[in-house]
């Protein structure tokens, strides 16, 4: 009987950690694994081998989907609604990995299925984008104009969502080479080779936003490591723009200098005028999940020229705005305030790292895992303002999953 019990609770470890690292690559396995993982973990409540935990700021969260389901029902478009509801699911996840995972080396193993999956999402991509140029070559197409539109995507169905994931696996193999001697050399340096390559596929998937998010939290990770190391990110730009191909150096310049509606710039520009009326007109509860875009041509500013830029306006690419046009303020304020909770324990337990009489040898050993989940918390958060990224299932299980497991590490800190 013991026997057994070991085995479903080795069984619903490794099925939690599975589903949070393969949400990196596959929506399908991720949730698939979770859904086991949450029959497990019910079994094993049942047997009395556990009991269900929370992660820190949890009630951040229940707070979240609380006033979600009140905008829901107090709006009555329960039918357009469902969707948003549903995925309440990928919800927990949270629950899932803060009940299993027990400490650092958990935690180091979703990391390590990041860096993994997300360098293999990246060697496809790379695959992706030269069969698209091929094919740009030989119809005589500008590149840039045809690109721009159906960009790489790796294992994922969308360029937004792919080179998120990639950013939180870069990330934490950025964290992981500089600062973990827990893994062995010849690992960190495959995990060096996965950075590479997520790095090169960002670039090429040229995605603005996560761009800016993937540079300012790659500063604050240089910034702790050596911070003469800050001034390669320019280098790297420069480098990137003056080698790079004419798509790429075109995307670059689309910043300040867009190629008419081919960029999103002015299509970014009417969403976020919409949401803020949105707001305005709705500041408690919203218009409802789904809403947004049901609703966005009531919104639209009048002083917003038509036909509008082309574009998506099933939601408001911004999740500041999108969470409170929904949803109501207080629920953006929750969402957020659950990632900036954590955010804030993790800078306070590695402020402990300069205190006088030098930190502990657990703190030395988690500090890497906790310098990555400050840079991925910024990413996302960074990162949100140019695209509602945790309205995909990918990176909210990525988001809520892996500050879970940082927090199963930063738990194990304290106890020690």
């Amino acid at each position: 009987m013991q026997e057994s019990g070991n085995a479903v609770e080795r069984a619903a470890l490794w099925s939690a950690i599975g589903s949070v690292g393969a949400a990196s690559a596959s929506v399908a396995a991720s949730e698939l694994l979770l859904g086991v993982s949450v029959a497990l973990v019910l079994v094993l409540v049942a047997l009395r081998r556990t009991v269900l935990r929370l992660p820190s700021g949890w009630p951040l969260l229940a707070f979240f989907v609380g006033w979600t389901l009140l905008s829901w029902l107090a709006n009555g478009h329960i039918h357009q609604g469902l969707p948003q509801i549903r995925k309440f699911y990928v919800f927990l996840i949270a629950v899932v990995a803060a009940t299993l995972l027990r400490g650092l080396r958990d935690a180091r193993w979703v990391m390590a299925l990041w860096i993994a999956l997300c360098a293999l999402s990246s060697l496809w991509g790379f695959w992706q984008f030269w069969h698209k140029w091929h094919v740009a070559q030989a119809a005589g197409t500008n590149f840039y104009l045809a690109y721009v539109a159906a960009r790489i995507t790796g294992f994922n169905s969308h360029w937004m969502s792919f080179s998120q994931q990639l950013m939180l696996g870069l990330l934490a193999g950025v964290a992981l080479v500089m600062w973990d001697r827990g893994t062995a050399l010849v690992w960190r340096r495959a995990a060096a080779f996965c950075v590479a390559a997520c790095a090169l596929a960002i670039i090429l998937a040229m995605t603005r936003g996560v761009w800016f998010a993937t540079g300012a939290s790659l500063l604050y990770l240089l910034w702790a490591w050596r911070r003469w190391a800050v001034l390669a990110l320019p280098l790297v730009a420069v480098a990137a723009f003056a080698l790079g191909p004419q798509g790429l150096r075109d995307r670059m310049i689309s910043i300040v200098r867009p190629h008419g509606e081919t960029d999103s710039n002015m299509h970014r520009y009417v969403t976020f005028r919409t949401g803020l009326e949105m707001i305005k007109a709705h500041p408690l509860l919203g218009l409802g999940p789904e809403m947004p875009g049901v609703a966005f041509n009531q919104y639209v500013p009048p002083d917003i020229h038509r036909p509008l830029p082309e574009g998506f306006y099933g939601h408001l690419h911004n999740i500041y705005t999108q969470f409170a046009a929904e949803r109501g303020i207080p629920a953006m304020l929750a969402i957020v305030g659950f990632l900036l909770w954590n955010l804030r324990l993790w800078v306070r337990a590695l402020a402990g790292l300069t205190r006088p009489g030098g930190a502990s040898a657990k703190l030395q050993a988690c500090a890497w895992l906790l310098r990555a989940g400050v840079a991925m918390i910024a990413g996302i958060l960074i990162t949100g303002l140019f695209d509602h990224d945790l309205g995909a299932s990918t990176i909210l299980t990525m988001t809520l999953g892996g500050v879970a497991a940082i927090d199963c590490a930063y738990r194990e800190l304290q106890v020690g």
